[in-house]
């Protein structure tokens, strides 16, 4: 006599990771934030500063840094600080600084660009950066004590795409404002607006953890002394940082700039032109991270480098050959640069990662130092280059294209010879 066998009781299921309450309101509140600090310091200020103030590209990149520098050394004590006093205090208080810093800089008088006018700016972005140090350490905090151990990796890659889409729109969406408004200002009223609604929204809607209850699995922190301990320990590894993210920092300050000056672009058009490469790319950095993973880590990141490098060297030669000087060129060029970032990046922290278990914090504290590092050198010099170079290139009968493709060419050098001192120091164990 046949019998049956009773179903097997089945767990209940789990909502999915970003349909989960807390996570939800965690990833909305990111990519505002995000497009709030991409809006005011990536899209709007070299604009503003460059078309209302009249400041030359080299201190628009001196403008940059100032945000950089503060965000790259204080993210760590602020990650400290928020994991003894809980992450929702430093969710709300950078947003908070920033309100205040983008209305701020409306107030600041116009002196014809003396010296102190571009030190109040450099003040101002210096506090942005602060805030931001405030914001994305405590959020991966929160996020990281809002999910369970086994969501924990897909949450955390959901924040860092909320990061790379916060850019991606804040470039139309500050553009749209400018153009619409008809002044170069008002896209720092539009990120007011943002931080005003993230700090609203962190105060209603996220709930407060005590400090007590914070269950990390890494308690270390990248002070600096760590950082000169990791410089004893993997100095080629902290080399290889701090090139390849100079050459990343080279046309940060111009990205905009550039296809304003060269191809006549207004700020919509350029923004709309970024939207589908980034959001590309924002689809994509799933599936290429897996690719990295099938074909082994280390030749993800020498292929990924050189694919990045390759593209750039593409872009750039519009320094020296007028007919490449198309904006159909930067669109080729850019697919193999996107391709490669995505294969690389992840790659490259896992192996870093992997260099010593017992001191993978501190690594992983210490590269994330030294990119930053390379990233504040190469933003100043690049922008400097931009703007110093347009003559040389009207001398040399070249036109000032020269110029404004010259931190291109200095991205493309950087990620080449990052990819030379990768393939000597990163080995495929198979």
């Amino acid at each position: 006599m046949a019998t049956t066998m009773p179903a097997p009781e089945t767990p209940a299921k789990r909502l999915p990771v970003y349909r989960q309450p807390v996570v939800a309101r965690l990833l909305i509140i990111a990519l505002l934030a995000e497009i709030g600090y991409a809006v005011m310091n990536l899209s709007v200020m070299p604009v503003y500063l460059k078309g209302d103030r009249q400041f030359g590209e080299s201190v628009v990149g001196l403008v940059l840094v100032a945000f950089l520098l503060c965000e790259a050394v204080f993210k760590s004590p602020m990650g400290h600080l928020a994991d003894r006093f809980g992450p929702k205090t430093f969710m709300l208080l950078g947003p908070a600084l920033s309100i205040a810093t983008s209305l701020l800089s409306l107030a600041v008088p116009h002196t014809g660009g003396t010296a102190i006018e571009v030190l109040a700016f450099v003040v101002l972005r210096a506090i942005d950066g602060l805030g931001a140090a405030m914001l994305w350490p405590a959020a991966f905090s929160a996020m990281n004590d809002a999910v369970e151990d086994g969501d924990r990796q897909q949450a955390m890659s959901l924040l860092n795409l909320c990061y790379m889409l916060g850019v991606a729109f804040a470039f139309p969406v500050g553009g749209i404002v400018n153009d619409s408004t008809g002044v170069k200002w008002a896209g720092l009223v539009l990120a007011a607006i943002l931080f005003v609604g993230v700090s609203l929204a962190v105060w209603k809607l996220i709930p407060r953890i005590d400090p007590a209850h914070l269950q990390h699995e890494d308690h270390q922190e990248a002070s600096f002394a760590d950082f000169v301990a990791s410089m004893k320990r993997i100095p080629s590894y902290l080399l290889l940082a701090v090139i390849t993210f100079a050459g990343i920092g080279f046309p940060m300050a111009i990205f905009k700039l550039f296809p304003m000056h060269e191809f006549g672009f207004n700020e919509t058009a350029v923004g709309l032109l970024i939207l589908p490469g980034a959001l590309a790319l924002g689809v994509a950095s799933v599936p290429m991270s897996k690719l990295g993973e099938r074909i082994g880590r280390v030749r993800a990141v020498h292929l990924g480098m050189a694919l990045s490098g390759i593209g750039m060297a593409v872009i750039a030669s519009g320094m020296v050959l007028p007919f490449l000087r198309q904006p159909w060129v930067l669109a080729i060029g850019g697919i193999p640069v996107g391709v490669g970032f995505l294969l690389a990046i992840p790659a490259w922290m896992a192996s870093v990662s992997d260099i010593d278990p017992l001191r993978r914090g501190t690594n992983i504290g210490a590269i994330m130092t030294a990119q930053g590092l390379g990233a504040i050198i190469g933003a100043p010099i690049g922008s400097t280059l931009y703007e110093k170079l347009q003559p040389v290139g009207i001398e040399l009968g070249l036109g000032a294209s020269f110029g404004r493709y010259s931190p291109f060419a200095g991205c493309a050098a950087c990620l080449i010879l990052g990819w030379l001192i990768g393939l000597k120091i990163l080995r495929d164990p198979r």
